[in-house]
C-alpha cells in the first residue's frame, strides 16, 4: 500500500487522527493521575507473634523456628528473615518478584492458613501469630497534630474528630492515627493490708471482669410498646471502679476497692512509642489516598478540609505537613512538563535553524501530535504522570524526530528537483518506511529489558519502557502519514531550500574527512579499536552507583542507644538532640520519631519496627542545596549527646532499596562466634578510616534478672509459677487485673504496690506471694532462692532459617559504596571462617546485582529480537555484522561523559547505555539500506558509499543534536542526570561511529578500495 499517497489524497483521515490525539491529549492532561513516583508494589508482609516472658533465644527456638519451617513449604517464599526478641517474634516474609499485586492477597491468605495451622502446636502462653500485610501501604499526606494547651485526652479526641471527617474526603483510602499515648488506670495497693485482707489477684481480676462488661437489662412490654430496660453505669469510670465492693474472704464483711487501692488515671510507664515535631508533644494523622486517583487533587480536597475543620477547633490546636506529597507532585509534575516543553521548543528551533522553518514547522508539529498522543494512550492505560514517566517523554524525545526528519528531508529534496508532493512523498516513504519501522522497533526493543524485568526495580521502572514504546510506535505513524500531508502544504516544488547548490563547508569538511578515512580504512578501524579498548580499561574509573539520593531537601538522623535501653531514657537523648537539630541554621523542621520509625511517607522509605532504644528525626531543610551543609555541620556533633550510642544520617532515596549500603552478612549456628566474626569484620571497616556509621544488627546483649523459682518450697507452700509471675508483676512494672471501655478507647487496670519507699529489688525482695491452693499469702524470700543476674541477648536475627548477623556502615562523604566495597571486600573475604559459616554480600551491592540480574534476564530476548529484525531488513549477513561490530564501540563517549562530570554509572546509566544501542543501531540500518538502494540503482559501489553517507549527514547529525538538546534539561534532574550523561556522551561519539565506521566497516567487508 501506498501510505504516503493515500495519505495526500485523503487528508481528512489524517487530520482526524491529529484532532483526535490532540484533544484527547488535552483532556488526559487535566485527567491523568500525577504521583510522585510510580507505584510499585512491596512484596512483604510481617508475622508478630508474642510470647510474654520468654527470653529471645526462647522466643526463637518455640515459636519463630516453627513458625518458619510452616512458611519455608510455601512455593511462592523468595526471603525469609525474623527476629526474635524478648517477648516477640517479628518475621519478615517476601514472595518471588514474578508475582504482581493483584496475585498477593491470595498469598497472604495460603500464608495465614498455614500460620492457623501451626498456631495449634505452639507452646501455651503464647498469642495467635498476625499477619500484618498493610506493610506496604503509603500514606503520602502526612500531618502532625499537636497542641500545647490540651491534654493527652483531648489532644486524643481532636485526632478522632480530624479522622473521621478525612475519611469522608473523596478518593482518601484510609487515615492512621499515631503516637497516641496509652493511659491506663493503676491501682496503688499496699502488699500488706491486702494480704492481712486475704484478699487476692485472682479475686480482684474476677471483680473487674464480673463488673465492667456491658450489662443487658431487658425488655418489658407497656401500652403496646417495646422498652428496653438500662443497667445504669456510672458516668466516671474511676469512680465506678472505686466503688465497686468485694467480700473479705472468711468474714460476712464487704469493702469497697477505694478501701484497699488508691485508684490514679495516668500514662503507661512504657509507651509503644512518641512524637514530637519542632520540640512539642504531638500525634500523626497519615493519609493514603486510592490507587486510582490524582494525589494532587486529594492533597487539595484533604488540605481544604482540614483549614474548615481548625476554624471549628479551639485555639491552639496546629495541623502541619510533615510530608506533604500532593504538593511535591504539584512542583514535580510542573517542572518536568516545563522541561518537556522546553525540550520541545528546543528540538524545533534547531530544526528550523539547521532544515529552514519550513521543515523545522513540520517535524516540530509531528513531535507535538506525538507528545499529545503519547499522553492520552498513557492516559488510557492507566499510566500515571510522574518522575519515570515524563522522564521517558523527555529521554524519547530526541528519538522521535529522528523518522519525521527522513521523511520530511527527503521529501523536501526531491520537490526541489522538480517532483511533485505526491511523488516525492511516495518515494521516500516506500524507500524507508519499513527500515523506519525496523530501526523503531529495535530502539524500543532496547528498552525491553525494562519492560521484561519482573523485580521491584523493573516494576518501578515499568513506565520508561511503556512511554518509549508508545511513543516511538506512534512516531513512525505520524512519519508516514502526518509528514507528506503536511509537507505537502509547507513544501514548494522546484524551489531549494537552501540558497546554492553546491555542497555546503561542512559537506565539504565531512566528505574530505570521510575519504581520508576510506583511503586509511585499516588504520581508521584500528585506531578505533584502540579507543574502545582505552574506553572499556577506563570504565575501572568510572564512578559505580545504584539510584542517587532524592532531592526532597529532607534528611534522616537515625538514633540506636543500647540494646537494653528503656524507652524514657532514649526518650530525654531524643529531647536533646532534637533541640540540637532545630538550633542549627537553615534548619526548618525536626519530626522526633521516639521508638519505631515514621509511618511509609513515601515508597522508598522503609520504616524501622518497634524498638525502645531507637529514635528517628526527620529534618526539613529550606533549601536542597543547604542539605549537604546541615549534614557536616552534624558530622561529628551528636555523639557528646550519648557516647553510649550511634547516630548516623542518610539521604532519602530515589527507587527502590534502602537500609545501609554496605551490608556483610555472617551466618552460622553459634551466637557468640557471630559475634567475634562481626567484631573482626567491624574493626576492618574501623581501620580502613573513610568508612563511617559502622555497626551491626543484632546491636548489644542485655542482662535479666532471673528471680529463681523454688519449685520445692514453692509446692509446699502451694504458690503456682503463675501465683510467682503475678506478685513478680504487680512488684515491677505492674499486674493487669482487666480492661476498661470508654467510648472508642480501652484503658488497663493495672495493680502496682504502693507505700514502696525501698528500691524495686528490694520491694520485691520483701513481697508477699499469693498461694491459691492455701488461699494466704506467703513472703517472697521462701518461694525464690534469691535474685541472679545473666547477660542474654535480646535480637536474634535470622536469614533464611539461620542466625545472620550483619554488620552495616556507609561509605565516606566522597565515594561511592562500590568503590568502599571494592576497597573492604578482599580484607573481610580474607578472614577465616569456622566450618558451618558463611559471608554473603547484602546493601547497595546486593539491590544492584538483583536489579541488573531481573534486567538482565529480559536483555537476552531484547538483543535478539534487534538481531533478528536487522538480518530480516537486509537478507545478508555482511550488513547486521558491521552494526553489531560498531554497538560495542559506542562505550567510548559513555565513559568520557562520565568521567569528565564526575556522574556514577548507575542504575539509570545502564539504561541509558541499553537505549544508546537502540539509537547508533537504527542510525547504522537506515544508513546501510541507503547504501544498499544506491547499489540497487546503478550507482558504483565506492561512489555509493560516500554519496549514501551524506546524504545521511544531516538527518544523522539533526537527530544527534536534537537528542543531545533534549535531554540538556535532565542534567538538572538528580534522578536522570547521570543518564542524560551517558546518552549525551554517548551518542556523540555514535554520530561519529555511525558516519565514519559503518561506512569504512562496509568498504572493508565489501571489499572496496579507495586507494
Amino acid at each position: 500500500m501506498d501510505i504516503a499517497r493515500f495519505s495526500i489524497d485523503k487528508p481528512v483521515n489524517v487530520w482526524l487522527m491529529v484532532v483526535i490525539l490532540l484533544l484527547g491529549g488535552i483532556i488526559a492532561m487535566t485527567e491523568i493521575g500525577r504521583l510522585e513516583d510510580p507505584a510499585f508494589t512491596i512484596k512483604q508482609v510481617k508475622v508478630f507473634t508474642a510470647y510474654p516472658g520468654a527470653g529471645a533465644q526462647k522466643v526463637e527456638r518455640e515459636i519463630t523456628e516453627p513458625l518458619e519451617i510452616a512458611i519455608q513449604q510455601m512455593s511462592q517464599l523468595k526471603k525469609l528473615k525474623s527476629t526474635s526478641s524478648p517477648g516477640k517474634s517479628e518475621i519478615t516474609v517476601e514472595v518471588k518478584s514474578n508475582f504482581d499485586s493483584n496475585e498477593l492477597p491470595q498469598i497472604w491468605d495460603e500464608l495465614r492458613k498455614r500460620l492457623r495451622d501451626v498456631a495449634t502446636s505452639l507452646p501455651a502462653g503464647s498469642g495467635d501469630p498476625v499477619v500484618f500485610d498493610d506493610f506496604g501501604d503509603v500514606y503520602g499526606l502526612y500531618y502532625a497534630l499537636s497542641a500545647p494547651d490540651f491534654d493527652t485526652r483531648e489532644l486524643r479526641e481532636f485526632a478522632r474528630v480530624i479522622r473521621r471527617e478525612l475519611l469522608t474526603t473523596q478518593g482518601v483510602a484510609k487515615v492512621t492515627v499515631t503516637g497516641v499515648q496509652k493511659e491506663r488506670i493503676v491501682a496503688y495497693i499496699n502488699p500488706y493490708q491486702l494480704a492481712g485482707l486475704g484478699i487476692s489477684f485472682p479475686d480482684l481480676a474476677q471483680l473487674f471482669q464480673d463488673n465492667l462488661r456491658p450489662f443487658n437489662g431487658g425488655r418489658i412490654k407497656i401500652d403496646e410498646k417495646n422498652v428496653r430496660l438500662i443497667v445504669e453505669r456510672a458516668p466516671d469510670r474511676l469512680e465506678e471502679i472505686s466503688n465497686l465492693s468485694l467480700v473479705i474472704p472468711g468474714t460476712n464483711r464487704s469493702l469497697r476497692v477505694a478501701d484497699v487501692a488508691t485508684l490514679k488515671l495516668e500514662p503507661a510507664d512504657i509507651q509503644p512509642v512518641l512524637i514530637r515535631y519542632n520540640g512539642s508533644e504531638a500525634l500523626t494523622l497519615a493519609v493514603s489516598a486510592l490507587s486510582d486517583v490524582n494525589i494532587v487533587d486529594v492533597g487539595n480536597r484533604v488540605n481544604a478540609k482540614v483549614n474548615a475543620l481548625l476554624e471549628t477547633l479551639p485555639v491552639g490546636i496546629e495541623l502541619t505537613p510533615i510530608y506533604d506529597q500532593a504538593s511535591v507532585v504539584d512542583e514535580s509534575v510542573d517542572g518536568f512538563i516545563a522541561n518537556l516543553v522546553m525540550s520541545v521548543a528546543v528540538v524545533t528551533l534547531t530544526l528550523c535553524l539547521f532544515m529552514g522553518w519550513r521543515s523545522g514547522v513540520v517535524v516540530g508539529m509531528v513531535l507535538l501530535v506525538t507528545v499529545m498522543g503519547t499522553i492520552l494512550i498513557m492516559w488510557l492505560m492507566n499510566i500515571q504522570l510522574q518522575r519515570i514517566s515524563l522522564g521517558a517523554m523527555v529521554i524519547a524525545m530526541g528519538m522521535l524526530v529522528d523518522n519525521a526528519i527522513v521523511v520530511a528531508e527527503g521529501m523536501m529534496l526531491r520537490m526541489a528537483t522538480g517532483n511533485s508532493a505526491k511523488d516525492s512523498a511516495s518515494f521516500i516513504v516506500k524507500r524507508t518506511q519499513w527500515p523506519l519501522l525496523g530501526a523503531t522497533v529495535i530502539g524500543i526493543a532496547a528498552f525491553s529489558g525494562i519492560g521484561l524485568s519482573d523485580d521491584a526495580t523493573g516494576e518501578f521502572l515499568y513506565s520508561l519502557f511503556a512511554v518509549v514504546l508508545v511513543s516511538l510506535i506512534m512516531s513512525w505513524v505520524l512519519a508516514v502519514t502526518l509528514v507528506p500531508v503536511l509537507g505537502n502544504y509547507f513544501y514548494k516544488k522546484g524551489v531549494k531550500q537552501s540558497d546554492d547548490d553546491k555542497p555546503s563547508a561542512m559537506q565539504r569538511w565531512f566528505t574530505s574527512i570521510l575519504t581520508g578515512a576510506l583511503k586509511l580504512r585499516w588504520v581508521t578501524i584500528a585506531g578505533l579499536l584502540v579507543i574502545t579498548v582505552v574506553a572499556y580499561g577506563s570504565f575501572g574509573y568510572v564512578k559505580q552507583g545504584f539510584f542517587p539520593p532524592s532531592n526532597a531537601p529532607l534528611f534522616f538522623v537515625h538514633y540506636w542507644g543500647p540494646q537494653d535501653r528503656d524507652i524514657r531514657a532514649t526518650e530525654e537523648k531524643a529531647k536533646e538532640t532534637e533541640q540540637r537539630l532545630l538550633a542549627l541554621d537553615n534548619v526548618t523542621a525536626v519530626s522526633t520519631f521516639i521508638g519505631q520509625g515514621a509511618d511509609r511517607f513515601t515508597l522508598t522509605y522503609a520504616p524501622k519496627s518497634a524498638n525502645e532504644n531507637y529514635a528517628f528525626f526527620m529534618v526539613r531543610v529550606n533549601t536542597l542545596d543547604n542539605v549537604s551543609a546541615v549534614q557536616k555541620q552534624l558530622a561529628n556533633g551528636l555523639e557528646d549527646i550519648d557516647l553510649d550510642a550511634n547516630f548516623y544520617m542518610e539521604r532519602m532515596q530515589f527507587g527502590p532499596g534502602s537500609g545501609a549500603k554496605l551490608e556483610a552478612r555472617f551466618a552460622g549456628p553459634d551466637t557468640e562466634v557471630l559475634r567475634r566474626l562481626a567484631d573482626q569484620a567491624k574493626q576492618i571497616l574501623f581501620d580502613d578510616g573513610n568508612i563511617k556509621d559502622i555497626r551491626h544488627n543484632w546491636r548489644e546483649k542485655g542482662f535479666a534478672i532471673n528471680t529463681l523459682y523454688d519449685n520445692y518450697n514453692a509446692g509446699i507452700a502451694g504458690v503456682s509459677h503463675s501465683d510467682f509471675s503475678q506478685t513478680v508483676q504487680y512488684a515491677s512494672s505492674g499486674l493487669k487485673l482487666g480492661t476498661v471501655q470508654d467510648g472508642d478507647y480501652a484503658y488497663d487496670i493495672v495493680a502496682k504496690m504502693g507505700n514502696s519507699t525501698d528500691g524495686e529489688l528490694q520491694a520485691l525482695r520483701d513481697s508477699q506471694v499469693w498461694s491459691s491452693q492455701q488461699r494466704q499469702y506467703v513472703p517472697f524470700a521462701q518461694v525464690s532462692k534469691g535474685l541472679e543476674s545473666l547477660p542474654e541477648e535480646l535480637r536474634i536475627q535470622r536469614k533464611d532459617r539461620l542466625r545472620t548477623i550483619t554488620v552495616e556502615a556507609e561509605p565516606g562523604d566522597n565515594e561511592t559504596a562500590a568503590k568502599a566495597l571494592e576497597r573492604i571486600r578482599p580484607l573481610i573475604e580474607d578472614m577465616p571462617l569456622p566450618p558451618g559459616y558463611s559471608l554473603e554480600w547484602g546493601g547497595e551491592f546486593e539491590s544492584s546485582s538483583d536489579a541488573q540480574k531481573a534486567l538482565g534476564k529480559g536483555l537476552p530476548a531484547g538483543f535478539l529480537v534487534m538481531f533478528i529484525i536487522s538480518v530480516l531488513l537486509f537478507g545478508h549477513a555482511r550488513q547486521p555484522l558491521i552494526i553489531w561490530l560498531v554497538v560495542p564501540m559506542a562505550i567510548v563517549g559513555v565513559v568520557t561523559g562520565l568521567l569528565l562530570t564526575d556522574m556514577p554509572f548507575g542504575f539509570m546509566s545502564l539504561l541509558g547505555f541499553l537505549s544508546l544501542f537502540g539509537m547508533l543501531i537504527k542510525n547504522a540500518i537506515v544508513l546501510i539500506e541507503e547504501i544498499d538502494l544506491q547499489i540497487e540503482e546503478g550507482i558504483e559501489i565506492s561512489n555509493a558509499i560516500v554519496e549514501a553517507t551524506l546524504s545521511r549527514l544531516r538527518p544523522v547529525a539533526l537527530a544527534a543534536v536534537t537528542t543531545i538538546l533534549g535531554m540538556a534539561p535532565l542534567l538538572f534532574d538528580a534522578f536522570f542526570a547521570d543518564m542524560a550523561v551517558t546518552i549525551m556522551g554517548g551518542l556523540t561519539f555514535a554520530t561519529i561511529l555511525t558516519l565514519i565506521a559503518v561506512p569504512v566497516l562496509y568498504s572493508i567487508l565489501f571489499r572496496v578500495s579507495y586507494r
